[in-house]
């Protein structure tokens, strides 16, 4: 097994917090079974060994939700025993752990600290913006609680990344969001665009991202952080830095901007692996870590063609001038099933807008001029 990316769903799709964009509350509610509830201990043996022994070279498990931190400490103390327990061969184990902060304290981050987990920790811009859409379950806002957690993290010496979902109402405030985020010394970012309920269209909810909307967004900050790099003082903007790094030559490590999807076990609280986090569907099921063995869920991924389904693109996208960057972007932004049975991005004429704005500032970035 090559280098592997285990993403586990230690609570399902619970959650201590309301976000009203959340993609996965969809989702759940898109499948027979809505929660799986929480992860048994000897489920996440199971998960840790089968993956662990097939493991070449080094091997990711990133914890996420629903919120993963309701789960409780113990169970990520005893991953980690499990780690160490079937890691017999030297490999090279990394953890993540992709959390609102609403559950952190102390004892969680020193053990982030001694585990050397890098941690996500989601919050979307300024205070009005994130209270906007990110509540607590009786409806306040969350805003102080994630920057309590960005202290704790910061006191006990834990790396992590800030990781904002772009809205409709984020997109125009990009200057203001860039400017608070360089204020608190949050130096690594990721933005996602966010997402439109599946199989329900766009454009239909508040909080909707427009593709023009979005290309604006892009195309503001990059000319921000484009400025600091001039400074030599630019965070770490991980869609800018794969994009500068395909410029190079490089192989994107953000599977959005592959061009394909890549290989994931995504494993859900009873142990059911899927093939995407944004597919955590019925009809994406590829076994059960619990009965299955990793060839039985790979033979599974390629029967089902879940991989091969992401090179369906309209051809019109490989004629256009900026498909050795976008690639089509994510499977999942693509409106599908168009004449001739191809895809497209959605967000296909905001990543024009972005490029023609930008493409050269970027090949200055990449020494390509």
């Amino acid at each position: 097994m090559p280098d592997s990316s285990i993403l586990i769903k230690p609570s399902s799709g619970m959650c201590n917090m309301h976000c009203e964009y959340c993609f996965y509350c969809d989702e759940s509610r898109k499948r027979t079974q809505e929660s799986y509830g929480f992860m048994s201990e000897d489920t996440l043996r199971q998960v840790i060994r089968r993956t662990m022994i097939h493991a070449d070279r080094q091997v990711s498990y990133a914890y996420q939700g629903g919120e993963p931190a309701l789960r409780g400490l113990d169970f990520f103390k005893k991953a980690a025993e499990f780690q160490r327990k079937y890691n017999r061969r030297g490999i090279q184990v990394h953890n993540g752990f992709q959390t609102n902060g609403g559950l952190l304290d102390r004892e969680w981050c020193r053990f982030f600290a001694e585990e050397h987990f890098l941690v996500g920790l989601s919050i979307d811009g300024t205070r009005e913006i994130h209270d906007a859409y990110r509540h607590s379950k009786d409806g306040g806002g969350t805003y102080d609680v994630v920057l309590k957690a960005a202290e704790l993290l910061d006191a006990y010496g834990v790396e992590y990344n800030i990781l904002t979902v772009v809205t409709g109402k984020m997109a125009q405030q990009a200057e203001n969001v860039y400017k608070e985020y360089r204020r608190r010394g949050w130096k690594y970012q990721q933005y996602i665009a966010c997402l439109d309920p599946l199989g329900e269209g766009h454009q239909k909810t508040e909080y909707a991202l427009s593709p023009q909307q979005y290309g604006i967004f892009l195309t503001q900050l990059f000319e921000l952080w484009y400025r600091d790099w001039r400074k030599n003082r630019q965070p770490y903007i991980r869609q800018f830095e794969n994009y500068i790094g395909l410029l190079k030559g490089y192989y994107p490590e953000a599977c959005d901007q592959r061009g394909e999807c890549g290989i994931q076990y995504v494993t859900e609280a009873d142990g059911g692996v899927y093939p995407c986090d944004f597919y955590v569907l019925d009809e994406y099921r590829l076994g059960n870590f619990n009965e299955n063995t990793l060839e039985e869920i790979d033979r599974k991924r390629h029967e089902i063609g879940f991989v091969k389904r992401s090179h369906r693109l309209d051809p019109q996208c490989r004629e256009c001038p900026y498909f050795s960057l976008c690639r089509g972007g994510c499977r999942r932004s693509r409106d599908t099933d168009l004449p001739g049975g191809y895809d497209r991005n959605y967000f296909c004429e905001g990543y024009k807008i972005f490029f023609k704005n930008c493409l050269e500032k970027m090949k200055d970035v990449a020494g390509t001029v």
